[in-house]
């Protein structure tokens, strides 16, 4: 299914949707951060997606990047909450959906790294490798804190 990002466009859509999805923040022994490349957007990102009936936020982070970069992870805390009402996703369905994702930190336990149908690439990124990335603003902050290592987890 296609889909559109808007983050504070006034022309968006109006979303008629929030989903709670996850997304894990995984970092390899070395401090680099696991990455897939979205094969909707072509952007890199960190894996994740919408939580499914019968499992908990952890779970899904889980079984998303298992799915999504073929790795295990084990859930270790949270990064934080992301409910920016200026970042909206359109879906060719009709569906616009507010974005609402919660992210976890994760270490790697097993897996070995495999793109899926929804990543073309997945890869483990130094820090200094970033700027020259595409990766969407909401998704870099994600990643930011992540790497702060804050005391509190980001809420907004």
């Amino acid at each position: 299914m296609a889909r559109t990002e808007y983050l504070n466009d006034p022309d968006a859509p109006k979303p008629n949707s929030i989903v709670v999805a996850t997304t894990a923040f995984v970092q390899d022994d070395n401090g680099r951060v696991l990455l897939i490349r979205r094969s909707d957007s072509g952007k890199w990102a960190l894996p994740g997606g919408g939580q499914e009936f019968g499992e908990t936020v952890a779970e899904s982070a889980v079984r998303e990047t298992r799915e999504e970069a073929g790795l295990d992870v084990e859930v270790t805390g949270l990064v934080g909450i992301y409910s920016n009402p200026g970042h909206v996703i359109a879906y060719s369905d009709g569906e616009v959906r507010q974005q609402f994702s919660i992210c976890l930190r994760a270490r790697p336990t097993g897996g070995e790294l495999q793109p899926s149908s929804e990543s073309t690439d997945v890869r483990w990124f130094a820090r200094d490798q970033l700027d020259d990335l595409p990766i969407h603003p909401e998704m870099r902050l994600r990643i930011d804190h992540g790497y702060a290592r804050n005391p509190q987890p980001y809420l907004g």
